[in-house]
């Protein structure tokens, strides 16, 4: 049995399979040919969270967060730091909850920032 994951491209969210061995070697998109791992974080929406969330293989690190927020941008820097370090074992993702009441009252977000695996 070949050990692969499922990866959802960040630029036109089409799933791709690639061989577990071969994360590491910057892989492209099978539809866009554009990098599947580009070392920032995603910028998820209503729209495209459920096809990230449900359907990568890999594991998600969600920071939901809002402009106006004095901690959320102190922590800014960290997250998009460990975006660069963590790629490809995790993907990195942030929610903007101004933007996207729906999704944090989906989810019961009631402070920020709250980060969610």
């Amino acid at each position: 049995m070949i050990d692969s994951k499922i990866v959802v491209c960040p630029h036109c969210h089409t799933q791709n399979r690639v061989l577990s061995d071969r994360l590491s070697q910057q892989p492209r998109c099978g539809g866009c040919k554009h990098a599947l791992f580009v070392g920032e974080a995603l910028t998820l929406t209503e729209a495209t969270f459920d096809r990230h969330i449900a359907r990568s293989e890999l594991p998600i690190v969600v920071d939901f967060w809002a402009p106006w927020c004095g901690p959320c941008k102190m922590m800014a820097p960290a997250f998009a730091q460990a975006a660069r370090d963590l790629e490809p074992s995790f993907r990195l993702a942030k929610v903007n909850t101004e933007d996207e009441q729906a999704l944090a009252a989906r989810f019961n977000i009631r402070s920020i920032p709250t980060i969610a695996i």
